[in-house]
């Protein structure tokens, strides 16, 4: 859904969770908020972590080195988050950013802002569209997975969690700026959501240069997953329904639509 509010009268209710419409955001907001818990998005349970595997030459990138990731669209993209990146790539030796190849258009003014912050052009690797098995399957081959700000990653930073790939996010005002951060706390990860740009980059750079720590965090999300609401379909179909059981019996008693709370139970 619209990742916002509407602002139209005739839609009474928006669906989200505590952390994409925190308390101090609902008076922006015409509709009244059914709040699920853990995170408003739902994923499929049923689509396990693919099995393929996938070589870095096949996937275009260079046999050795630190792979930052971010499969946003490039038009999420903005100059704050792109210095941090270069700065990144510049701090961690024969490190590669890796972008989704949108259009060349795209490509080729990633590469000319790239080189203008003095990083090598060719340091920029842009996946080609594969099918939605094989883009699963490469997600392993990033390392971490470095947000956007004013539009979070939403279903690819979903994507690369359930790949494994541990995600840094750093949340803003408006609910689209702030789903990574709702999804992180739903997969048992809300140490990685910076308070700022300066943890953010720090975060970034601290699991680039220390295996040892970026491996723990990984194998805490690897052991998550099973359990993690954020891809229990049927717990987040049994909230739902009960959000959907609440607004109903508030309209069938004549009364006004109204925010309320789901329950955590299953």
């Amino acid at each position: 859904g619209y990742p916002g509010t509407m602002g139209a009268p005739f839609m009474d209710y928006i669906i989200a969770d505590e952390f994409v419409i925190p308390a101090r955001q609902r008076e922006h907001y015409s509709e009244q908020i059914i709040y699920l818990p853990d995170s408003y998005q739902v994923n499929d349970s049923l689509q396990d972590a693919p099995g393929r595997s996938i070589t870095r030459l096949e996937a275009g990138l260079p046999e050795r080195g630190f792979v930052f990731c971010c499969f946003n669209n490039n038009y999420k993209i903005t100059p704050r988050e792109f210095d941090i990146w270069m700065r990144l790539l510049h701090q961690v030796e024969e490190s590669v950013l890796w972008l989704i190849r949108a259009n060349a258009k795209a490509v080729d003014n990633l590469r000319r802002e790239a080189e203008a912050r003095g990083i090598d052009p060719a340091r920029l690797i842009f996946a080609e569209r594969v099918s939605l098995e094989d883009h699963l399957a490469r997600h392993r081959l990033a390392d971490l997975f470095l947000d956007t700000f004013n539009y979070n990653a939403h279903t690819t930073a979903s994507d690369a969690l359930r790949s494994g790939v541990p995600a840094i996010t750093l949340p803003g005002q408006g609910f689209a700026a702030r789903v990574g951060g709702s999804l992180l706390n739903a997969v048992g990860l809300p140490e990685l959501v910076a308070s700022s740009e300066q943890e953010y980059e720090q975060m970034a750079l601290d699991l680039a240069l220390n295996p040892e720590r970026l491996r723990a965090l990984k194998d805490k999300l690897a052991t998550a997953l099973p359990t993690a609401p954020l891809f229990n379909t049927g717990l987040f179909c049994t909230r739902l329904e009960e959000a959907y059981q609440q607004a109903y019996l508030r309209y069938f008693r004549g009364e006004a639509p109204a925010t309320f709370f789901v329950a955590g139970g299953e």
